[in-house]
């Protein structure tokens, strides 16, 4: 989302003013902000140095560009002497000559040493230059006290503009500077997190990860709200849009802005399809255009058909791993390969033995769009529109009677999908047992009424549902209600369509009983293609 539409992410907002504010107490703690594109890495960046202000610190914001690495350098060099003149009263221009000879008379040191940098740039020499450009922050703290938080953007492109052992000598500043705090940002969220765990794991320096994740189910329904104060929006439409756009600020924000802009009167179910048509499969959409430029980077490979296979059998929700090989009659080993090069690059997840295309949207466009374009046999697009409009029309359709059914029946349709397969979930595997039986339970206490018992050849799933707040109470009667039922490999799961409180969620530790938030719940719905639950 643009700057001026910046809408809550408080938490992370304040994740970032501890940190940054205890540097100058003696804590340094860096900071790795990850998260997909269109999740509002860079907004959240933006506002909060938008807002941030302290004498002591100074805060540098540099994008991270494919380019060589002298311009990389005096870019890095200007906004670190521009940040640091910013206070000084003085009228500043994006000059780096001017800037290093304003700067002369407060950091003489820092000074010489950036002109000798720039005089080695200018000879092509490079040889620990990246040491030399990352410690002008101590420096500037050596003669002023001053401490330093850079922040740079999409940081792995870093790798591309030809310095040598970057991470190596790298790690070793980060060991030894404790007034300068780097804060990276990246969508490349499985590179990040190998680069993290291998070239810059530290003993001391070591970054905390801050995911970045789109915004919950509340906090999409009251951006709605906000955006579109004065439209009347039946709640399951709303919920839809919650739904089909994943929570992804960016997406919420195209359609909200498009909503905003029809006549007043008009059918909002009409517009809404309208809107996704325009969005996603005019040529001219802007969504179109964007998921056109993302399929392209496969386009050119030599694999490039078993990638787009891929993603189009993920998006369509023949997600099992074994179920792609069968289809794709590819080897094991052959696979891997395809689906490692697509999970490094974060167009898949992983979650045991599903796949999940990440972009929700994407896989959308992936099957109504692209697919559609991809085996017509008709020269012009109306056939393919109208497609589209009914295939868009359906989803909203299924979304809307699904929201209706209670979350007993839908539960009990989900269990009744398990076919022994493996599933991620929170950081444990766990495996999805193929129930033999799948019967409805009926609890006889005041606050937990109903729940589904799964019968497989070896475990036994006994499940309550709730759909307001669970209480150590609840828990405690469940796990009661659970002794009745003598099996070797008893499992004990509690749904609930409130967040956990954490007394709750001691006592189900205690008692060896699971508990399913909301957000658990709507994971293993993705994993099998169901609409999502709206509380």
């Amino acid at each position: 989302m643009i700057k001026d539409k910046f809408f809550d992410r408080r938490n992370y907002i304040e994740i970032l003013q501890k940190r940054i504010s205890s540097l100058k107490e003696g804590y340094r703690q860096n900071i790795a902000i990850i998260g997909e594109e269109n999740v509002g890495k860079t907004s959240i960046v933006y506002k909060f140095l938008d807002k941030f202000y302290d004498p002591r610190i100074i805060t540098v914001f540099l994008e991270v560009r494919p380019e060589s690495f002298q311009d990389f350098a005096k870019r890095f060099i200007g906004a670190l002497l521009y940040n640091f003149l910013l206070n000084s009263g003085l009228t500043l221009k994006e000059d780096l000559d001017f800037l290093v000879a304003k700067s002369g008379s407060f950091i003489p040191n820092t000074t010489l040493k950036i002109n000798s940098i720039l005089n080695d740039l200018s000879r092509r020499k490079k040889a620990n230059i990246i040491t030399e450009l990352f410690s002008l922050p101590e420096l500037i703290h050596q003669e002023t006290g001053k401490f330093t938080v850079l922040f740079l953007d999409e940081f792995h492109n870093l790798e591309n503009i030809g310095i040598k052992n970057l991470y190596r000598d790298w790690s070793k500043l980060l060991i030894l500077q404790k007034n300068t705090l780097y804060a990276i940002t990246s969508s490349m969220m499985f590179k990040t997190r190998v680069i993290l765990s291998k070239q810059l794991s530290l003993l001391f320096g070591n970054f905390e990860v801050i995911n970045i994740e789109p915004f919950d189910m509340h906090t999409s329904g009251r951006y709605l709200d906000h955006r579109l104060p004065s439209l009347k929006m039946s709640p399951g439409l709303k919920d839809f849009i919650i739904n089909f756009t994943g929570g992804y600020p960016l997406y919420l924000e195209l359609i909200s802005d498009a909503l905003s802009s029809r006549p007043d009167g008009h059918d909002i179910y009409a517009n809404l399809a309208d809107i996704l048509e325009d969005l996603l499969f005019n040529t001219s959409g802007i969504l179109n255009q964007r998921f056109s430029n993302y399929i392209k980077r496969f386009l050119d490979s030599p694999a490039s058909n078993d990638y787009i296979s891929i993603l189009y059998l993920v998006a369509s929700g023949r997600n099992r791993i074994k179920d792609i090989a069968h289809i794709l009659h590819k080897q094991k080993k052959e696979l891997s390969a395809r689906i490692n090069y697509l999970l490094e690059l974060d167009s898949i997840t992983r979650s045991g033995d599903f796949l999940k295309v990440s972009d929700r949207l994407f896989a959308y466009w992936m099957r109504f769009v692209y697919q559609e374009k991809m085996r017509s046999l008709s020269y012009d697009a109306k056939n393919q529109k109208e497609k589209f409009r009914d295939n868009i029309e359906e989803l909203i359709q299924e979304f809307l009677k699904q929201s209706q059914r209670p979350l007993s029946n839908r539960v009990f349709e989900l269990l009744q999908l398990f076919e022994d397969d493996l599933m991620q979930f929170e950081r444990k595997k766990i495996r999805l047992n193929h129930f033999r039986e799948v019967k409805p339970l009926v609890f006889n206490h005041r606050f937990l009424k109903d729940g589904l018992l799964g019968r497989s050849s070896d475990s036994l799933w006994i499940m309550a549902i709730k759909s307001d707040a669970l209480t150590e109470q609840d828990i405690a009667e469940f796990s009661k209600e659970c002794k009745k039922y003598h099996h070797k490999s008893q499992r004990k799961i509690i749904v609930t369509l409130k967040e956990v409180d954490p007394n709750a969620r001691l006592r189900a530790l205690e008692e060896k009983v699971w508990t399913w938030d909301l957000n658990s719940l709507n994971q293993i719905l993705d994993l099998f293609s169901k609409p999502r639950v709206i509380a």
